[in-house]
């Protein structure tokens, strides 16, 4: 029996034209030799079919047109089941980013300890356009989201035994699948003819610690009904432990960065303030926290002086840097992950005809981040909204009433005013986020023949639910503690008592922040927040099509598929009263709900123009179009095309161009979704603001209401930058489709004069118009307080950022626009070798690069169209170059594989750069006019440049019989030589800040991994 299926995975336009590969063969001896454009089928495969006198015709990713086997180009980027074992790796989105340079991590258990919606999740994208833009498929279908933020398709939520390959296509591939295919698709293709049983065992740990991996797999196919029908199954657990602060040494370095303009000294936080690295060492640098576990009482400005408590009690002389905590004690350089799916596959064939399929698939995914317990602080700022008029307040925990009988004598004789406190809330607990995410995909249909087999037909149906429910345990109700800061003395003179008469009806209970454990279990569970989310995705879809050869040419017969498609997305968002109105330490999280449908049609046509002539082996032309009518009114009727042409001059060549047009309508969460909190860092470009200082914007910081009060009050009055980085996200009802023109070239080559090898070089153009974006906060604040348009309310700018009354920022609100265009350029290059060692084997070999020329986004600001520039640029991760590279040998039983992973060198960010620069610049004028304020042998900032990074893996295996079953032993060593990358400041003026002081774009602290596991075949 036929097991494949037609394969719903299909770029839309030309997959001759857009994938930079080449498929050569002799039709005379059947021979099929696929190369792929970027990684040239990471395994080259030279295959010959020798078979009936029939061709069999087939679809790949990159087309539903059905073509024979000899006139069809392999995707872009084949990952072969091989591959992916030879990895060693549970995490599926992290093996594709290490073999395919064009991808990057969206989403992983490394980047996303901080992330409300993200932990548990492991997601990538093409060219770095975005997870929303890069389409995920399974078997060529659209499958459900796994976050309601975008259409995030997690690859964890698919059994590894399923795996049959990955199949990766990039360049605007909307005209085949509609929406979110503008950067490409990831296509996940399951297993089709495997049969018998299999156990497979994998464990892994790093020697530093932590970071334990096991997964245990158990899959089974088999024919039935004398081969009429065939079914597989397959389950896996996976479970990836957490790397803590302590496991790594870099993670105990204090890091407090910040670069003394003066002096032209890298400076560290100290005990006595900030001094110049080069004058102390890391043994004194301190980046500590007043949120002490008793408390710290009347601080002074500075972190210095006040009273505080340890566990000998009442302390004075407060020094933050000296006596305060290293917080960051509790970050987890990787959270962990537990992981448990299954699937199963049913074919049959029905009539000679026609055939019936079904696949359903089930994961569980669950992930607990343990965090410091909450810091609170008299000035702590909280919103609120008000669930009647939905007006929105912020409410401050307050400063603690001098009649608040719990106050030490020492404190209260030391101040005439209500007393500033700062306190980690330890008796409450620590911060828990616990989410758990499950996932049903399943999709039925028929597929068949007609005209004497000539044309093919499949019509299905698909369904899939994604549910998550998310408990974020032991935050602060700031509403509460207020409450029960605000006690008195009850009438009996000695029980203390809150002082609001409703809010002891409500079950107030007062809190004693003064001392070690202090707060009592009834204070603790008054205090105490338990906020959840609840979030629900549903997606249904029907999608028929017909395929055949329409006419024949002289040169051949022309294709075409046509085709419909209708889908509709729906989402609910729940959450708890506190999650949903504030007055609590953690982000509103609104409640809202919404669908889209969507009902297209599309066809897709190749013409061969010419065949076997002079200069003309083979030259064919493609197009596609896709009509796509959304149920949101400002989207108009979009149009998705591609128009390619591919020739093969002479055999072993082929040069292809291809345009394509792709749009992304956007999705519920984009129009839909009322403010919701985040955070994500900003520099407040008031900081340093005094009443006569020239810094760029500082004029109009100065007509901040709160800053011009605090200059008023303190002639020598600085600001220093304290935000917290809160910026909520906010959906734009207004938001119209985007649109994205790609254009690609390029060239394949299999010369004839040396066997086995493959080669292609591919240029790609990347324009995205309307793309819908948010501005960076950055640009935010600089367009307020730094451009041609009038600072105040008539600058759309300033109306996004928040100030409270000590003049700190306390919100930017990211607001989602058709903000203008992203561009993005560049080339890839792909090389394979195979060599024959005869008796002694086979040795392989392979390389693929890609290089950025251009990634920018415009806007139109105040003073016109701004661009802005991400190549190059680590706080964006996008690296110029990166490349990936493998020599392999396998003979008999044994396959041995040593790869090795590049990334150039790359700059914090382009602004600090630019300060830099700037900086330099005067300095080297006031050294030229003989100023006295001229620093001979100024510092380079640290952390702004960063060098090349490369790192090696190492894999083994070897398979032999037992009894009669086939056994596979295997074993490896990834990051061999334990390279984790730069030294990446956690904290301080930087762009990009690394968890435990290490990027996650380099590993995220992991460093070198050993695993090994052996496999059952009956």
């Amino acid at each position: 029996m036929n097991k494949n299926l037609i394969t719903l995975a299909i770029l839309a336009g030309s997959s001759l034209m857009s994938s930079p590969v080449l498929a050569f063969a002799d039709a005379g001896q059947k021979a099929e030799q696929e190369v792929s454009r970027t990684a040239i089928n990471q395994q080259p495969i030279v295959e010959n079919k020798l078979e009936d006198e029939k061709v069999e015709k087939i679809t790949i990713t990159g087309s539903r047109l059905r073509r024979d086997s000899f006139s069809v180009a392999t995707p872009l980027v084949t990952i072969s089941r091989e591959a992916i074992e030879d990895a060693g790796i549970g995490s599926l989105s992290t093996i594709l980013v290490e073999e395919i340079p064009a991808l990057s991590e969206s989403l992983s258990n490394t980047n996303t300890q901080s992330s409300i919606t993200g932990t548990g999740i492991s997601t990538v994208n093409l060219r770095n356009l975005g997870s929303d833009r890069t389409l995920t498929l399974i078997d060529g279908r659209r499958v459900v989201s796994n976050s309601y933020n975008g259409n995030y398709v997690s690859l964890s939520t698919i059994p590894a035994g399923m795996l049959e390959k990955v199949e990766v296509i990039t360049g605007g591939a909307s005209a085949t699948y509609g929406s979110d295919a503008i950067a490409g698709v990831v296509n996940i293709i399951t297993q089709q003819n495997k049969e018998g049983l299999e156990f497979k065992v994998r464990s892994g740990e790093t020697p530093e610690g932590g970071g334990e991996e096991l997964t245990l797999d158990l899959n089974y196919g088999t024919d039935f009904n004398e081969g009429r029908g065939y079914f597989y199954f397959s389950t896996t657990y996976d479970k990836q432990g957490e790397i803590a602060w302590n496991e790594r040494d870099r993670a105990a370095i204090e890091t407090d960065f910040d670069y003394d303009e003066d002096l032209m000294c890298n400076t560290n936080g100290t005990v006595d303030g900030d001094q110049c690295v080069r004058d102390i060492t890391k043994d004194d640098w301190r980046a500590r926290s007043d949120g002490l576990p008793g408390g710290v009482f009347v601080e002074g400005s500075g972190g210095i002086g006040g009273f505080w408590y340890n566990s000998d009690g009442l302390q004075s002389d407060w020094n933050e840097e000296r006596d305060g905590v290293n917080y960051r004690q509790w970050d987890k350089l990787r959270t962990p992950e537990d992981t448990f799916s299954t699937a199963f596959k049913v074919n049959y064939e029905l009539t000679d005809d026609i055939t019936g399929f079904f696949q359903i698939q089930y994961s569980n995914n669950q992930s607990v981040n343990v965090k410091a317990p909450e810091d609170e602080y008299e000035g702590s700022l909280v919103l609120v909204i008000d669930p009647v008029t939905g007006e929105t307040s912020r409410v401050k925990s307050s400063k603690i009433p001098l009649t608040n009988p719990y106050i030490p004598e020492e404190i209260l004789a030391a101040t005439d005013s209500d007393i500033k406190w700062d306190r980690r809330m330890y008796e409450v607990g620590n911060v828990t986020t616990d989410n758990e995410r499950e996932t049903i995909r399943t999709w039925a249909g028929l597929q068949g023949t007609l005209f004497d087999g000539d044309w093919d037909w499949d019509v299905s149906v698909g369904y899939g639910n994604f549910q998550q429910e998310q408990k974020r345990l032991n935050e602060i109700n700031v509403l509460n503690l207020k409450q029960a800061l605000d006690a008195e003395y009850a009438e009996d003179g000695t029980t203390i008592q809150c002082a609001d008469v409703d809010a002891r009806a409500a079950g107030c209970v007062p809190v004693n922040l003064f001392g070690e454990g202090s707060i009592t279990e009834d204070a603790a569970d008054w205090i105490r927040a338990n906020p959840t989310i609840s979030k629900e995705i549903e997606q249904l879809s029907f999608i028929g099509y017909i395929a055949g050869d329409l006419f024949t040419l002289p040169a051949g017969p022309v294709p075409v598929v046509i085709g419909a498609e209708y889908r509709k997305d729906k989402q609910s968002i729940g959450t708890s009263y506190d999650q949903q109105y504030g007055g609590i330490t953690f982000n509103i999280v609104p409640a809202f709900s919404g669908e889209i449908d969507v009902k297209e049609v599309f066809v897709e046509a190749a013409f061969p123009l010419l065949t076997d002539a002079p200069l003309a082996k083979s030259l064919t032309a493609e197009t596609s179009l896709r009509l796509a009518d959304y149920s949101h009114e400002n989207i108009d009727l979009m149009s998705s095309y591609k128009l390619g042409l591919t020739w093969e001059p002479v055999e072993g060549y082929m040069l292809r161009a291809n345009y394509a047009r792709a749009q992304r309508a956007p999705n519920i969460t984009e129009v839909l979704s009322p403010a919701r909190g985040d955070y994500d860092d900003y520099v407040d470009i008031c900081e340093g603001v005094t009443a006569n200082s020239t810094g760029a914007g500082h004029d109009n910081c100065r007509k901040e209401v709160s800053i011009a009060a605090l200059i008023s009050e303190d002639p020598n009055f600085a600001l220093a930058d304290e935000n917290s980085g809160y910026s909520p996200n906010a959906g734009n009802d207004q938001l119209k489709e985007e649109t994205g023109d790609t254009y690609t070239f390029g060239i394949s080559m299999a010369p004839g004069f040396i066997d086995n090898l493959q080669l292609a070089v591919d240029y790609y153009d990347i324009t995205v118009d309307g793309a819908i974006e948010e501005i960076d906060n950055n640009e935010i604040i600089n367009q307020c307080y730094n451009s041609s348009r009038e600072w105040g309310e008539s600058n759309e700018f300033c109306n996004q950022i928040t100030r409270d009354s000590d003049g700190q920022i306390v919100e930017v609100m990211q607001r989602l626009y058709n903000v203008g265009e992203l561009s993005t350029r560049g080339y890839d290059i792909a090389l394979a070798y195979q060599y024959d060692l005869e008796e002694l084997g086979v040795l392989k070999f392979k390389a693929d690069m890609t290089h950025v020329i251009e990634y920018t986004k415009t806007y139109l600001g105040n003073d016109g169209e701004e661009t802005l520039n991400y190549k190059g640029e680590l706080e964006s991760g996008i690296f110029d170059d990166s490349a990936s590279a493998s020599v392999s040998w396998s003979n008999d039983n044994w396959r041995i594989s040593w790869s090795t992973k590049y990334k150039s060198a790359i700059v914090d960010s382009h602004e600090r750069v630019q300060e830099h620069q700037a900086m330099f610049a005067a300095n080297d004028a006031n050294c030229a006019a003989g100023l006295d304020n001229c620093v001979l042998d100024p510092e380079t900032p640290d952390y702004l440049y960063y060098g090349s990074y490369i790192k090696h893996n190492f894999s083994a295996s070897y398979t032999t019989q037992w009894q009669d079953s086939e056994v596979r032993l295997f074993a490896g060593v990834n990051n061999v030589f334990d390279n984790k990358g730069p030294f990446v400041a956690r904290g301080g003026s930087v762009g990009e800040t690394g968890v435990g002081n290490f990027g996650s774009s380099y590993g995220g602290g992991v460093g070198r991994f050993l695993y090994l596991g052996s496999e059952v075949k009956f």
